[in-house]
């Protein structure tokens, strides 16, 4: 919106003069968004949550769970293992009776709205349940909770006042092993790295800021915004969350998106601004010039990073949709907040941006706007005199480090990956050990026919005959429904739920041993339970991955073409994000899969990468990238657009830029390496991942591989085919006169 004589017109540069024109109401305005944020927050947010992870479509496992609360088992409920375990007594012992005698009571003392039922441990024995350890030291007690898996979660803490945490008799240990124990425990180990990860990621960004600016002053709106963005934008997700549950991750996705990207456009933002008022304009029109020039970029990168995250929604399932929702809401606000209320902050200080300055940076930042000298000047000369071996340098560095992702194997982090300190994993242990791992969340072949029939009877037994001499299997027990119309075959999997061998075990029950068993028979055979949705999960990541890739390139290509009128500029931005996203595939393959490192990092190697890892560091990374790509390009346009030197225009941009970027770089690697110091495991692969991809992205893409790849294309960098001129043009460079270009250096010649 853009003022003038005859009304408003749509421009950022428009904004940012009409915010800075009404700063008091336009921060007041974002005063309020902020409270009634805090507020929804507050009170909605955490309604809004869940540790459970759904389909949208309808894959087998769920078609499974359907027919079994149909006609069997009615609403699901969680399961959760108790273990007994005394290292004197056996599990006959009196005294053993006895306490697990006492133990049953005190569970199903805490209610009907906690506990649904509790199982005899020693008359399901006798029934042919394997509830005892094979060293007759060790019981399970089956304890059915009340409601859903979440109000199990919400439930964990009762059950484990009485059991885990509860006084026990010398010599017993008692543990509790399940899906709301373990989902209890991933939450809190999450709101531990959320916390960790906010302080060390804060931190670290002012202290680039500070070193970035020479001026507190000016480091501390970057931060202020980021908060604002993220207070706003969880509010969002409350409010949304009245009528949609989110994943519990959701939260530290805001946070994390948030701080990268509220304090990154705000620092270009405000480094434009302070450009402008050191070339000798006044604030309002440094503000608008800064509207002209890097609001502009950073509402196109913006749009980029969403149109990226768009392409998680196209994924039926709930924890894509989770992080690409608050992803999507915590970037939109970041963008607005950057259009608005920045420029009215700005436009309130004037020159108090500069206020607390540390002299010495200060008067770096300042004395020489156009980097005409300095570390970034020699840089831009090097790559400018040297493309060709500046271009060949950087691919080969990258091509290598992007080689162990031929070797990537993808999977989800159970319970067996927490740290060793929780009550989950150490029950796990025990359970693995002394029993089947598998027992807590067994798989369930359901049998829909006619069950009470000979052929079906006989499938029935075959199939569990055929388990039997199954390894990757534990004993299986056998329920059906009253009507004879659907059998429950449960069978306990060897090792963690979610482990590769689980995830195998089910794969070859589906592909060989039904079949087989149910070969020429009337019945419906579905594979449901835990480790059955994982793999429909994985199957599903890699069906939609070709999708996702295909429509964000596609859109980013075209938003891109028609920003900077050229199909050249886009095309080579794809191609190198493609490059960037596969040499941090490469480290992430090397560091937590195969363990390079992984102990100096603080990381625990695993044997696989969780399984929506990649296509959500490709969504996000190509969508953050394009922030420095459309930052660079746009400088380079706007100079090139001023004096048709195309060299000296690269030169430009490489150097008045990449101080900014690095800077940029610096604290999203900074925000990002904070959640990766996290003890859950999967927010350690997420965070490595980005804070690597962001680090060579800024780092030897764009101040490498771009510049030496434009100075070669020479003009060609501008080409749009004549059929392609009907596009609509949304430029970003300035509309407004610009003082004299300084002369650029002069550059060694090209190799």
């Amino acid at each position: 919106m853009e003022e003038g004589q005859h009304g408003m017109r749509l421009s950022p540069q428009g904004l940012a003069r009409w915010s800075a024109r009404r700063r008091f109401t336009v921060i007041g305005i974002w005063i309020a968004l902020f409270l009634v944020g805090g507020l929804l927050t507050s009170r909605y947010l955490a309604g809004a949550l869940t540790t459970q992870a759904d389909f949208t479509n309808n894959p087998d496992s769920k078609q499974a769970q359907a027919l079994l609360e149909q006609k069997l088992t009615g609403p699901r409920r969680d399961t959760e293992i108790v273990i007994v375990r005394s290292a004197s007594l056996t599990v006959q012992d009196p005294a053993f009776r006895a306490y697990v005698a006492q133990l049953g009571q005190a569970v199903r003392g805490l209610g009907p709205q906690v506990v649904a039922q509790t199982t005899d441990p020693y008359a399901a024995t006798t029934k042919g349940q394997q509830l005892v350890s094979a060293d007759r030291h060790a019981i399970l007690v089956p304890v059915t909770m009340a409601g859903s898996l979440d109000d199990a979660s919400d439930h964990a803490d009762q059950l484990l006042g009485v059991t885990a945490n509860g006084q026990h008799p010398a010599g017993f240990q008692v543990l509790v092993a399940g899906q709301g124990t373990a989902g209890k425990d991933s939450s809190t180990i999450a709101e531990q790295d959320l916390k960790k990860g906010e302080t060390i990621g804060i931190v670290a960004a002012a202290v680039i800021l500070v070193l970035v600016f020479g001026a507190l002053a000016a480091a501390v709106l970057p931060i202020v915004l980021a908060i604002m963005s993220i207070v706003v934008a969880l509010g969002l997700v409350a409010l949304l969350g009245m009528a949609f549950q989110f994943s519990f991750f959701v939260t530290n996705m805001i946070t994390m998106m948030g701080l990268a990207v509220g304090i990154d456009y705000s620092l270009f933002i405000v480094s434009r601004y302070r450009e402008e008022r050191a070339r000798g304009r006044e604030r309002l029109d440094a503000v608008a010039a800064a509207g002209a020039t890097a609001n502009r970029a950073v509402f196109f990168s913006g749009m980029t990073v969403v149109l990226a995250l768009v392409g998680m929604l196209l994924i039926p399932t709930t924890i894509f949709r989770s992080l690409a929702t608050g992803a999507i809401a915590v970037v939109l606000v970041a963008v607005l907040a950057s259009l608005t209320l920045l420029p009215a902050l700005l436009a309130l200080m004037g020159d108090r941006v500069n206020a607390l300055r540390v002299p010495v940076l200060f008067r770096r930042r300042m004395e020489n706007p156009d980097r005409t000298s300095g570390f970034w000047a020699g840089v831009a000369n090097r790559v400018m005199g040297r493309p060709v071996l500046s271009l060949l340098l950087a691919t080969g560095v990258l091509v290598a480090v992007a080689l162990p992702v031929f070797g990537i194997k993808t999977g989800f982090s159970g319970v067996s990956t927490f740290p060793d300190d929780m009550q989950s994993k150490q029950a796990f242990t025990i359970l693995a050990r002394d029993f089947s791992g598998g027992l807590s969340q067994p798989a369930q072949v359901v049998v829909s026919g006619d069950v009470g029939s000979a052929p079906v009877t006989a499938a029935i037994e075959r199939l569990r005959a055929d388990l039997r001499g199954n390894r990757a299997f534990g004993p299986s027990t056998l329920q059906t429904s009253t009507a004879g119309d659907l059998a429950l075959i449960s069978v306990p999997v060897a090792g963690d739920p979610n482990g590769p061998a689980a995830a195998d075990a089910i794969r070859h029950l589906r592909a060989v041993e039904i079949p087989q068993a149910f070969a020429g028979v009337d019945a419906r055979v579905l594979v449901g339970g835990q480790t059955a949705q994982s793999v429909d999960f994985f199957h599903l990541t890699d069906h939609y991955t070709p999708i996702v890739l295909a429509f964000v390139l596609g859109l980013s290509f075209l938003l891109l073409a028609v920003v900077f009128r050229s199909v050249v500029v886009p095309a080579l931005g794809v191609l190198l994000n493609l490059l960037s996203a596969g040499a941090a595939y490469g480290l992430l393959v090397l560091v937590n899969q195969h363990g390079t490192g992984a102990g100096v990092l603080g990381f625990q190697q695993v044997q696989t990468i969780e399984s929506w890892l990649p296509l959500f560091l490709f969504s996000v990374l190509f969508g953050l990238s394009m922030d420095y790509q459309v930052f660079l390009l746009s400088r380079i346009r706007e100079r090139y657009d001023q004096t048709g030197d195309n060299p000296g225009a690269v030169s430009f941009g490489l150097r008045t830029t990449g101080g900014i970027i690095t800077g940029a770089a610096l604290i999203m690697v900074a925000v990002f390496g904070g959640f990766a110091t996290g003890r859950l495991v999967m927010l350690q692969e997420m965070g490595f991942g980005l804070a690597v991809a962001i680090l060579i992205d800024a780092t030897l893409v764009r101040s490498v591989l771009v510049p030496a790849a434009l100075r070669l294309l020479g003009t060609r960098n501008w080409y749009l085919p004549t059929w392609l001129h009907w596009l609509p043009e949304l430029r970003m460079e300035a509309t407004h006169p610009t003082p004299t270009p300084t002369p650029e250096p002069e550059l060694e010649p090209v190799s």
